[in-house]
């Protein structure tokens, strides 16, 4: 009888192995993001005063705190745990999941965990492995945070760093759950995210209606009890407690789970199809593929573009008399009045999170390859180009959908000016559209490589969001397809660069496309 745990070493290796690129990328930007924040809010708040007048700013907006929670010390370690705490906990999340999935039920789902089991391994030992490559990620992720911001203060360092990196673990935990239940890596995420975007809606909600973080709906949402550590203001050490037990408490059900079903099976299994197809076009089949994710992304704009114009009357009061954060501003939005500055910068940056989702849909398409689905429709009378191009329409269709849906909530959120906005998160559209065609070119090229599109589009994304901030040089913020953009509204629109992007996006998918017919499957 095989012991449980056997071969765990040899899978926690492979998996590190195998994540060599993804789990440092992920640790150094999160850690970047929380480490440079004192010296980013140190310039633009210099000093006591200035800091404490935001504070009490922020603690006196309710829309403000529903995105950052409240303030619970004006020192930079401080403002740095109110800026940065959630988010960092939240990208956490998103690594240790993705990390965790990857190394179960995608395995399981791909076919190779039953030949990996074939051998001397333990039952336990592949989600066991996957669990201790998590472990490492969002240990070195604490380490790193707690070092960089020491300076800041030692104890209140600890706690940020173990808050974010326990929030990160918490999440790994309940995707190993989510991985026993359901059938497919995809349905596994998409479990995991959801219970993610409802910790923030529960937080944001809390926040918004008590200032001083006692809100019930906080201290439901496991992102509520980053805040609640109150790292660099009195820190509440017994609050890790709560995640040290949410996390042994899944573990324990999760192993519980595993022990129960065969390898591939799950507890959830997808409803059966109908007897008969429906399904007459290759882009009917990318569409019933993909319209579960779409609809996600459309209703997530459409929610966070009401929130954020909710939050447009209030820039005023964030930025006050602060030159420096209205330079912020200005960098990202690219005009004088602060308020098209503030309008501006958010419409770029849903540009560039659908850069996200156009590359996620891109690459369905080498999900599909490398699972074995692509080769029996290909069998048929189905060229390559009508399989690829049903997915490309929802990719860069689908952009479109969701940055209407972002544009229609910026507007219903501010009250005022609905088409200058819907058309501001439309203009994104050729940068987004070139992070696509970046993403069909290797799929089709270099299919091995194709993974780099999503470093392409998280640099855009980095540059986007910390770059102004940052004051990185021009010739950096250049690299980002949507530095070339026109900044709406409030500017004047520039068709060279628009026209320009969408035939570089079209030039590389064609390129993409020609590469894909002349090369042999799964290569």
């Amino acid at each position: 009888m095989k012991r449980p745990f056997a071969g765990t070493g040899a899978l926690l290796r492979l998996a590190l192995r195998r994540d060599r690129v993804l789990i440092p990328v992920w640790v150094l930007v999160i850690a970047t993001m929380l480490v440079s924040m004192p010296g980013s809010l140190g310039s633009v708040y210099a000093g006591a005063a200035e800091r404490a007048a935001v504070a009490a700013t922020m603690n006196a907006n309710s829309s403000m705190r529903a995105m950052y929670g409240p303030v619970f010390s004006d020192s930079l370690g401080g403002l740095t745990a109110w800026r940065m705490g959630v988010f960092g906990a939240l990208l956490a999340a998103v690594m240790s999941l993705v990390v965790v999935v990857r190394h179960t039920r995608e395995e399981e789902e791909t076919g190779r965990q039953e030949l990996v089991s074939a051998a001397m391994v333990g039952r336990r030992a592949p989600l066991t492995a996957a669990l201790l490559a998590a472990l490492a990620a969002n240990a070195l992720l604490a380490v790193l945070v707690a070092a960089g911001l020491a300076g800041q203060g030692a104890a209140g360092a600890a706690a940020l760093g173990l808050a974010v990196g326990g929030t990160g673990m918490l999440f790994a935990t309940m995707a190993a759950l989510a991985a026993q239940a359901t059938e497919s890596a995809r349905a596994a995420k998409g479990l995991t995210a959801a219970v993610l975007g409802a910790a923030f809606v529960l937080r944001a909600a809390g926040d918004a209606g008590a200032a001083d973080g006692s809100s019930a709906l906080t201290w439901l949402s496991p992102l509520g009890w980053v805040e609640q550590v109150r790292a660099f203001a009195a820190e509440r050490w017994w609050v890790l407690g709560l995640l040290v037990a949410a996390v042994a408490a899944q573990v324990l059900l999760a192993y519980a789970l595993a022990g129960r079903r065969d390898v591939g099976m799950s507890f959830l299994p997808a409803r059966p199809g109908p007897a008969e197809g429906r399904l007459g076009s290759a882009g009917a089949l990318a569409w019933r593929l993909q319209r579960g994710g779409l609809l996600a992304w459309v209703l997530g704009f459409l929610v966070a573009g009401v929130v954020f114009g909710g939050m447009t009357e209030g820039v005023a009061d964030l930025v006050g008399q602060n030159a420096k954060t209205r330079e912020i501003f200005e960098r990202m939005g690219g005009q004088a009045a602060l308020t098209d500055a503030f309008l501006a910068a958010m419409a770029g940056m849903f540009g560039m999170v659908a850069g996200l989702f156009t590359v996620g849909a891109v690459l369905r398409l080498r999900g599909e390859e490398t699972g074995g689905r692509a080769e029996p429709l290909l069998a048929h009378p189905l060229g390559r180009l009508r399989w690829a191009g049903g997915h490309l329409a929802v990719a860069f269709g689908g952009s479109a959908l969701v940055l209407l849906a972002g544009g229609v909530g910026l507007a219903a959120g501010y009250g005022h000016r609905f088409w200058p906005l819907v058309g501001a998160c439309l203009a994104q559209l050729p940068a987004v559209w070139a992070l696509g065609g970046l993403a069909v070119l290797l799929y089709g090229a270099v299919p091995r490589a194709a993974v780099a599109a999503w470093a392409a589009a998280g640099l855009a994304l980095g540059l986007g969001w910390i770059g102004p901030a940052l004051n990185l040089p021009g010739a950096v913020l250049d690299l980002s397809p949507f530095a070339h953009l026109p900044k709406l509204p409030g500017g004047e629109v520039a068709w060279a660069p628009l026209l320009a992007l969408a035939l570089l996006a079209a030039a590389l998918a064609a390129g993409g496309l020609a590469a894909l017919r002349r090369r042999d499957l799964t290569t």
